[in-house]
């Protein structure tokens, strides 16, 4: 398993979002309506597995301290093998070396494994924040990052 950065032009990327979207669309039952698309300002990680992207997470910033994990995703077919969690740690890691102290995040009531996933590395629930503060199903959480020793 590889895990590089690439620009949200990449092709991969695209499939990756599309492929997020079009499965949230499908879990929320239309709840959440217009898709997404890729932007140019959150910086891409994907994890590459016998040569094939099987997934995707991304970092935009908000501010000067703090970094948004955008469009975490990973391929049914690859799920349950630990790959989010490193791909997670990754863009972790991705957000300190970009200046940010803390990684908020965006996700779904009707999306528990993510919610577990979040939580289980150290993510706490925050008042939902931004475009997402009128969607009833919005849950946010964020993690304050280590400081380099």
């Amino acid at each position: 398993m590889l895990i590089e950065s690439r620009p949200g032009t990449d092709p991969e990327v695209a499939a990756l979002v599309t492929a997020q979207q079009r499965e949230l669309r499908e879990a929320d039952g239309g709840l959440e309506g217009q898709a997404t698309v890729t932007h140019d300002d959150i910086r891409y990680l994907v994890v590459v597995e016998d040569g094939r992207a099987v997934a995707c997470g991304g970092i935009q910033a908000l501010d000067d301290g703090t970094g948004e994990l955008k469009r975490m995703y990973v391929r049914p077919a690859y799920r349950g093998f630990g790959i989010a969690r490193q791909l997670l740690v990754a863009l972790e890691e991705l957000a300190f070396q970009q200046g940010h102290s803390v990684v908020c995040l965006e996700t779904a009531t009707y999306l528990p494994a993510a919610i577990g996933l979040y939580t289980s590395c150290g993510y706490e629930p925050i008042a939902v924040y931004g475009e997402y503060v009128d969607n009833p199903y919005s849950v946010c959480f964020a993690k304050r990052l280590p400081v380099a020793a």
